[in-house]
């Protein structure tokens, strides 16, 4: 079994400790960033896929002329 050294633990704190003092002044406009950029995703993803039943819709319609018209009927 491996002994444990105090020096060792100590050593790790102050790298753990160290490392998120350095990381913090950077945390927030990254969380900031990464919250931008879901938000944006999220968008462009509602923005595709209102576009993509839009276009789908009218190629139905224009598919079948001869049902276009009662199509059209049962959308007015």
């Amino acid at each position: 079994m491996e002994q444990y050294k105090p020096e060792k633990i100590i050593t790790t704190a102050v790298g753990v400790a160290g490392g998120s003092v350095l990381f913090a002044p950077v945390a927030v406009p990254t969380l900031h960033g990464l919250a931008g950029i879901a938000v944006v995703g999220l968008g462009i993803y509602a923005v595709g896929s209102v576009v993509r039943q839009a276009v789908g819709s009218c190629g139905e319609i224009a598919d079948t002329p001869s049902k276009s018209k009662e199509k059209l009927q049962k959308v007015f």
